[in-house]
């Protein structure tokens, strides 16, 4: 993969996830800042953005998505378990939910 062919496949990805942020959020705000794991603040930010922007912002050279931990243990929860699989996707949420909302600085 070639670095244009990355960039581009960043700018897709950023473009996908505001889109399902925007609309997320204003189909349930409450419910799309745990999933998101984003503060109110910037919900309201994605809420009121146009299409304009939307692209704008999503056609940076970074990822706008990031991983909600840092932590193994969550990740192997989310991907080895197999004997109660729903049990380990709550504790997982559980463990995520906890975390406080990323702050960048």
């Amino acid at each position: 993969m070639t670095a244009n062919d990355m960039m581009a496949e960043i700018r897709d990805a950023n473009l996908s996830y505001l889109m399902l942020a925007q609309q997320m959020i204003r189909s349930d705000k409450v419910t799309a800042i745990f999933r998101l794991g984003i503060a109110s603040e910037i919900a309201d930010l994605i809420d009121g953005m146009s299409n304009a922007q939307i692209l704008k912002l999503a056609s940076g050279n970074m990822m706008l998505a990031r991983f909600r931990f840092d932590d193994s243990a969550i990740l192997s929860m989310l991907t080895n378990y197999n004997k109660d699989r729903v049990l380990a996707l709550s504790h997982a949420a559980i463990l995520m939910a906890g975390q406080a909302v990323e702050e960048i600085v």
